[in-house]
């Protein structure tokens, strides 16, 4: 999987384009209002217990009732993803990401994986002492 293509956050002149013009009443622009975070996270209630280094691995296919965020969160995560690389890459806040985690964790769409702590990994001279007593075999 490969991350989406960075933008640059300022255009040079040359390929920079006109602003959109407003709208008039009674008109429907081509360009839509983003939406608020409130709406895109939904009510303010109970969260997981969530870290910006915890892992995040797709157990399922969106749902169809799923929003559009949660359909690219669960096409980012078919590989383990920690929630800080999600919320860099769908340039949504930590808590909106959160939030939209902890749906998805009760429709039990995704499971959340503690990281891999560097102390639990065996020493390096531990495996070489292993290796070289193999080799002697």
């Amino acid at each position: 999987m490969t991350p989406p293509q960075r933008r640059r956050r300022y255009p040079s002149q040359e390929t920079a384009e006109p602003p959109p013009t407003p709208a008039k009443e009674g008109q429907q622009g081509d360009t839509k209002a983003p939406e608020r975070l409130y709406v895109v996270a939904g009510p303010d209630g109970e969260r997981a217990d969530i870290d910006l280094v915890t892992l995040i691995v797709a157990r399922a296919d969106p749902p169809p009732s799923a929003t559009p965020e949660q359909t690219a969160m669960l096409r980012l995560c078919t590989a383990p993803l920690s929630v800080a690389e999600l919320s860099a890459y769908l340039s949504l806040p930590f808590s909106v990401v959160t939030v939209l985690l902890t749906e998805m964790l009760t429709a039990e769409l995704v499971q959340a994986r503690a990281p891999i702590v560097r102390q639990a990994l065996p020493d390096r001279s531990l495996l070489e002492a292993v290796m070289h007593g193999l080799q002697r075999l």
